[in-house]
Order: C-alpha cells, then sequence, then structure tokens
C-alpha cells in the first residue's frame, strides 16, 4: 500500500499522453486477462484460486521449500488469521502439513505434500504455457511505457 500511495502522490515531469493511457489500459486487460486464466484453471483442477496462489507461495518461496504461516500471509498479502484458515482448508485436501519448527514449538512451518507438490506442478505449467503466449505482447506494453 505505501507503494500505491507514493506513486499516487509522486511528481509527474513527463505529461502522460493518449499512447501512455492506451498502454496501460491495454496492459491492464492482458493482466487481467491472465488472471482469469489462473481462477478458471485453478477451478478446473479442483482448488480455488487462493489455494492455488497458497501452494505457488510455498513451492516459489525464495530459497527453500518451507515456510512460516507468517511468510505466507506475507506473500499473499493477507492477515495471519486468514492465512491460518486457508493452511487449515489446505492440510484439510491434504496439499500440504503443518511441521512444527525443532528450535521454537511455538513457530509452525507448512511444506507442500506430494500431492500439493502434482497439482502446483501440472497449474504452473498450464500458466508458464499461456504467459509465453501472451509474453511477447507484455513486452510490447511494457517497451512503450
Amino acid at each position: 500500500m505505501r507503494l500505491i500511495a507514493r506513486a499516487m502522490t509522486a511528481k509527474r515531469t513527463a505529461r502522460l499522453t493518449k499512447a501512455n493511457y492506451e498502454a496501460l489500459a491495454e496492459l491492464r486487460h492482458t493482466l487481467r486477462g491472465f488472471l482469469r486464466f489462473s481462477e478458471a484453471a485453478a477451478k478446473a483442477a479442483g482448488v480455488p484460486p487462493e489455494q492455488h496462489q497458497a501452494l505457488l507461495a510455498i513451492k516459489g518461496f525464495p530459497g527453500r521449500d518451507i515456510i512460516t504461516i507468517g511468510e505466507l500471509a506475507e506473500r499473499l498479502h493477507v492477515q495471519h488469521h486468514s492465512a491460518v484458515g486457508l493452511v487449515d482448508r489446505l492440510v484439510r485436501r491434504q496439499l500440504v502439513r503443518r511441521v512444527r519448527d525443532g528450535a521454537d514449538r511455538r513457530r509452525v512451518h507448512v511444506e507442500l505434500t506430494a500431492r500439493g507438490e502434482t497439482l502446483i506442478g501440472r497449474l504452473s505449467a498450464a500458466h508458464l504455457d499461456e504467459l509465453r503466449q501472451i509474453g511477447p505482447l507484455l513486452r510490447q506494453l511494457l517497451d512503450t511505457m
């Protein structure tokens, strides 16, 4: 949110052109199309989009394959208690498991199960295919800005 506030209050020395507006609108349209694809792919795989996002956040966490619930909450931009509820649902579906920290039993980590690994692998392959298709348009739009 700080980035948004900073962007909204930043002084602009250059005047925005019609081409800038068109490029921004097309970029937003293309990104929203990708998000709709992502939501549909998750639903087709039998998981709500939020669960897909959580699986990806866990698998894609930099440097390791196990994260804390607090880290998951941060990656998803949700409150800690919302991440706990999401993890509860993922555990019930046997897509993730909780692991207590050996040094601090109060700290809980989350890792993917084999079933979760398979699911995120399938979904990620489909997403990469979609990104390869829209990638040239995204590059072109970013270059115009």
